[in-house]
């Protein structure tokens, strides 16, 4: 858990304020003591009112009206927010820690990493920087300070920013009112270290993690598409730095190639990688190619989620029933389909359902009947039944998104919700079917709209297992999808909108209790 719940500068008075305007009950904050220099208060609102829990910090732990120790302020949130009915007042009524009021990080600047450790700031800076790289990260030794971390030739440099109830400065001289104003001024004046050396800031090394609770200040910050001294900031640019990292995934795509499976590409430069790629099973036995198809396993990132989703291409005419082979062996019970059948006149994904209800279509030995149909604006949900032979059918259920509008992205709010709905859905499923098998998604070449809709919900997922007080790093996340399926996400304006539909849901997920 990140420690975004620490609001280092603030009073007590201006705590039960944020509580009281931005929290609901069971909101709480902890805050460096005014009265006692080295202790910390948990602040807590409970009804209409709030409560002021001492934090003591006897030199060798922390620890709250002399009960449990802890060794670190996380560690003693993580426990009490875990054990509920733990935290008590002297008089036995329990103190319950439900909803942390998040702090926002000091700037939105990109070159402040958050979290990031010594350590981690070393080696990023040694394997992607250069001599005069650097980062600013919130100080895990000294709380409620800072670290100007620089590359000065082969060494890293760790500079302490001190934080004085809001005014910024480096051990002496010019004081600032914020960290921007203060790293604009030493990227003008060099820093002269005790030691002697000179310490250039020449390259701001920009973040692409962000704390989920900062994402409005960064989605401002990429929107900014203007030439500035360092190269292009925005969306754009890290969309570029995906472009130029495509090298590392020299992975396989034999099977795709091979001259028995070329028909069953869609396009021919889009296969599968052969380390993730699904195989059909039940083939006939030496058939060269029998058991390709062009999808891959997609993993998750949060805790039990391998193999979470499979992303295939649309079908073809030849593919229909090597799809519902996959659908069945793999006990898909959810498909989501990014694209209609005919675009702009270009055919993009054959049919594989039937044209009417109660009208069952054969493909191959697989027998489809459609039991329901639901147009709404935006998407269809299709409900399906597939029986393989004389066996008993099963149900399927297809999101069918109409409304992506081709060489774009639709709107984001109207988008999030659809995966809402399908998220919910797939939680009922989970309950009634066991070994539930992965969400299949797929658009036309199942890369750019089906990467989007893997990318969004695989960072619900998170924000589902670590709550909204956690960092994630969009571009990393794209990155591992492209190792498991090249091509994930195709366009800058496709990265904007992954941006913008997290937002979207931070800005819903902080207005409700």
């Amino acid at each position: 858990m990140a420690r975004k719940w620490f609001h280092p500068n603030i009073s007590g008075e201006e705590a039960e304020r944020m509580l009281l305007t931005q929290g609901f009950d069971g909101s709480f904050l902890v805050r460096q003591s005014r009265s006692n220099k080295g202790d910390y208060a948990l602040s807590v609102r409970r009804g209409a009112s709030v409560t002021h829990i001492k934090i003591q910090n006897s030199g060798d732990f922390l620890d709250l009206y002399g009960g449990e120790k802890f060794a670190n302020l996380t560690e003693l949130i993580q426990f009490y927010t875990t054990h509920p009915g733990e935290l008590k007042e002297v008089d036995g009524d329990v103190i319950d820690l439900r909803h942390p009021l998040l702090s926002e990080d000091p700037t939105s600047e990109r070159w402040f990493h958050g979290q990031m450790s010594g350590p981690d700031s070393e080696a990023a800076l040694r394997e992607r920087g250069e001599h005069g790289s650097f980062l600013v990260r919130a100080s895990q030794s000294q709380p409620g300070r800072f670290a100007l971390s620089v590359r000065c030739g082969d060494a890293i440099s760790h500079i302490i920013i001190r934080n004085n109830g809001g005014s910024f400065d480096v051990g002496g001289g010019a004081s600032f009112t914020d960290l921007t104003s203060l790293v604009e001024y030493y990227k003008r004046k060099p820093l002269v270290e005790a030691n002697g050396n000179v310490v250039h800031l020449l390259k701001p090394f920009n973040a692409t993690r962000l704390n989920l609770a900062s994402i409005d200040g960064r989605f401002i910050e990429l929107s900014k598409e203007t030439e500035e001294e360092f190269g292009k900031a925005g969306f754009n640019e890290e969309f570029e730095q995906l472009q130029t990292m495509e090298h590392q995934h020299k992975f396989d795509r034999m099977e795709g190639a091979r001259i028995e499976n070329k028909s069953k590409n869609r396009y021919k430069n889009i296969l599968p990688y052969d380390h993730t790629r699904v195989k059909l099973r039940n083939v006939p036995d030496g058939v060269i190619g029998a058991d390709y198809i062009n999808a891959n396993f997609i993993n998750g990132e949060a805790p039990g989620t391998d193999k979470a989703y499979i992303a295939s291409q649309g079908t073809m005419p030849d593919t229909v029933a090597d799809f519902w082979q996959m659908i069945v062996e793999q006990n898909c019970r959810l498909v989501v389909m990014a694209t209609n059948p005919v675009e702009k006149g270009k055919h993009k994904c054959t049919p594989y359902w039937p044209s009417s209800e109660r009208r069952p279509a054969r493909f191959g030995n697989y027998v489809v009947e459609l039991l329901t149909e639901d147009n709404f604006d935006a998407y269809t949900v299709r409900r399906m039944s597939v029986a393989v032979g004389e066996g008993d059918p099963r149900e399927i259920y297809q999101y069918h998104y109409t409304s992506w509008p081709d060489h774009g992205v639709p709107p984001e709010r109207e988008f999030l919700q659809l995966i809402m709905k399908i998220r919910q859905h797939r939680d009922r499923l989970r309950k009634s079917i066991p070994g539930l098998g992965p969400t299949l998604v797929h658009c036309s070449a199942g890369i750019g709209r089906t990467g989007t809709f893997l990318v969004i919900d695989i960072v619900l997922d998170l924000i589902r297992h670590y709550g909204i007080d956690c960092d994630i790093d969009i571009q990393s996340i794209i990155h591992k999808l492209r190792g498991q399926r090249s091509g994930m996400i195709q366009t800058a304006a496709q990265y904007r909108f992954i941006y913008k539909a997290v937002m979207d849901y931070i800005q819903s997920h902080k207005s409700r209790p």
